[in-house]
């Protein structure tokens, strides 16, 4: 049991559970990097602070039932390794909040930054019309994008119900914020391309499975409690991104682009298709194995 000494204002409180998480050698990758940072977003998520109030907060006061409150959650990330994500249901991506649970993957693609910038230059943002989310999970790329691109109709993708009932979660949510939204976000229920009939997309965009059996055999518990359906990608981390390439261009108009998450893959990829002109991406905040494609370059393939 977690030893919670009281009374503690914020900012002790803070410090007590990043101590206890930095102790539990916890591993982290689900929106923080370090037991600091984990503890101030459980903490602010439970006690309900603005982060841009952070200095005051820091100075409140801790009612002893929220302390509990606190302690309790921070035992099961200790004990049972659950995500913090999941532990609060929440998740950021591209500046806003997500729901999330052990359906879904916990958002963390740097695909939030090529968004902001609306796949510049790799597309003229006023033409971009029509696009497919393929894996979606809990929606955040497809209304990241749904926001980025006002005028766009956006189909978010996933083989899994369960996914699809968490990214209709997330389509109700923001509707709230941004009315019209649900209107332009539409799940589809499809093993990447098989149910989309001769939809075409100006973009299309994937962050699908791409884990190596080796990597799926070593990752820290925490990643055990996500959905395997999204990280198994066979031996090489490849077996979904196969599928994506060969049917892509298809479902692109004449100017569309593919651009796709391989993470870690890169390598395996760049060796089982040394003809291909993949264009990797890099990004200001971190983050690789990011390529576009256009409908010319797929074509080939």
């Amino acid at each position: 049991m977690i030893d919670s000494p009281s009374p503690m204002n914020v900012e002790q409180l803070i410090r007590t559970v990043a101590d206890q998480f930095d102790s539990a050698e916890l591993a982290y990758g689900h929106g923080t990097d370090n037991p600091l940072d984990e503890a101030a977003w459980l903490i602010f998520s439970t006690l309900r602070l603005a982060h841009e109030a952070a200095v005051e907060a820091y100075a409140m006061p801790v009612l002893e039932s929220d302390i509990l409150k606190v302690m309790a959650l921070a035992q099961r990330r200790i004990e049972e390794r659950v995500p913090m994500a999941y532990l609060l249901n929440q998740a950021f991506f591209a500046g806003r909040e997500y729901y999330v649970d052990e359906r879904v993957l916990v958002p963390r693609s740097p695909f939030a930054e090529l968004i902001e910038q609306q796949f510049t230059p790799w597309v003229d943002p006023r033409q971009v019309l029509a696009v497919a989310d393929l894996g979606t999970g809990s929606a955040c790329i497809a209304i990241a994008i749904a926001y980025a691109f006002p005028d766009a109709r956006v189909d978010a993708v996933d083989i899994s119900t369960d996914a699809l009932a968490v990214a209709a979660i997330n389509i109700k949510k923001h509707e709230l914020e941004c009315p019209g939204l649900a209107a332009r976000v539409a799940t589809v229920q499809s093993d990447f391309f098989d149910a989309l009939g001769g939809n075409q997309y100006d973009l299309i965009v994937s962050n699908p499975p791409y884990v190596d059996g080796a990597d799926m055999a070593s990752m820290p518990l925490e990643f055990g409690h996500e959905p395997e359906l999204g990280l198994a990608a066979g031996d090489d981390g490849l077996d979904a991104v196969h599928k994506i390439l060969r049917e892509a261009s298809r479902f692109l108009t004449d100017n569309g682009i593919l651009v796709c998450e391989v993470g870690n893959s890169q390598p395996a990829l760049e060796a089982a298709y040394p003809g291909v002109p993949f264009v990797w991406l890099e990004f200001a905040a971190g983050g690789a194995g990011v390529f576009v494609l256009t409908k010319i370059d797929l074509e080939g393939i």
